[in-house]
Formats: C-alpha cells, structure tokens, sequence
C-alpha cells in the first residue's frame, strides 16, 4: 500500500534512496548520544537509533518497489540504489564506536565494522561487475547488519540493571566486523569459483 502510493505521488526512487541517508544520520547522531546519556535519555537515543534503522531499511524496500513496480525507474537508478547504502552504513556503525568510548579500541572497532560492511557490498558489485550474479548472502548482509545492532540496541536499554554501560553494543559491533569479514571471504570465494568455472 505505501509503495502503491509512493509510485502515484511525485515521489522518485532516487529520492527515497537519498532519505535513506537522513534517516541514518538520524540514527548515527542518536547513537553517538548513547555515550554522553543515561538512565531515560539514553534509553530514548537507543530506540532512537533503532528507529533510525528501521526507516533507512524501509526506504532501500521502497525505493525498488517504486522502481520497478511503479514503473518510475531512472538510468541512474542503480547508482542512487547503491552509493547512499554505503554512506549509511558508515553514518550508523561508525558512531556507535565513538559512544563506547570508555571501553578498549572502541573507536577503532566502531570504523572496522563499518569499513567491513562497506566491502561486503564491494564485492557483491565486483562479482556483478564481472558478468556474474549479485551475491547477497552470507551471514551478515546489510538486513542482518542491521537487524544485530538494532537488537543491540534494545538490549541496551536493559544494561542499567546490571551495571553495564555498552557493553551489548560493543559485542554487536565485534559480530558486526567478524559477521562481515566472513560474508566477505564467502561473497569472494563464490566469485572465484565461478569465473574458473566459465
């Protein structure tokens, strides 16, 4: 029903694709602020951070759906479907990072998972890019990112009753990089066994 009514209105799929990347923001600006709050407030960024997921996911479905069922595709429809999916991968993990600051080599944790989510795309257009097949699979696709740190997330909320402050997230962002170094190796072990198949 709301991609029915998307495709009626003035409403382009390489807008939705590009709202995608505020309503990230919105969750990275959010996360960021799980680390300077406590008690409520900072039980309200985490849900606001997972809010913020949940729209960034519900664009990436429309955008398609108006795409192609709308009949409202353009010629630079794939590059707009693609290049703000990479922009908020990093706009969501990267923060949560920053916001664990108290905890060891969170920062640098925060950008390993995000950089790593940006290959596990890389080398689904790579594989593409090559005449083969996009793989989406492997454990940790961008859904499942996703799914792992809104879980996180709420979970988080929960922490205040037995003294941690981040530590869920900081485990999610450890199942986030390690999820997807191994969707990588998989994406890329897939590519090389079928061009020497060809």
């Amino acid at each position: 029903m709301l991609a029915r009514g998307l495709s009626k209105s003035f409403i382009s799929p390489n807008w939705i694709s590009a709202f995608s990347t505020i309503f990230s923001a919105a969750a990275g600006i959010c996360a960021w602020e799980t680390g300077r709050a406590d008690g409520w407030a900072r039980a309200g960024f985490l849900l606001g951070a997972v809010a913020g997921m949940q729209l960034r996911l519900l664009c990436n479905l429309m955008d398609g759906m108006v795409a192609v069922e709308g009949g409202k595709g353009s010629k630079s429809g794939e590059l707009w479907n693609d290049v703000p999916d990479r922009i908020s991968d990093l706009l969501i993990i990267v923060p949560f990072g920053y916001a664990l600051g108290t905890l060891p080599m969170a920062h640098e944790l925060g950008w390993l998972a995000g950089v790593v989510a940006v290959l596990t795309a890389y080398v689904r257009l790579l594989g593409g890019s090559l005449g083969l097949k996009q793989n989406f699979g492997g454990p940790l696709s961008k859904p499942r990112r996703m799914a792992v740190m809104s879980a996180a997330c709420l979970l988080s909320c929960f922490e205040p009753l037995v003294g941690w402050h981040g530590v869920v997230i900081y485990a999610a962002l450890i199942v986030v990089a390690a999820g997807g170094a191994l969707t990588f190796v998989m994406r890329l072990r897939q590519i090389a066994h079928e061009l020497e198949a060809r």
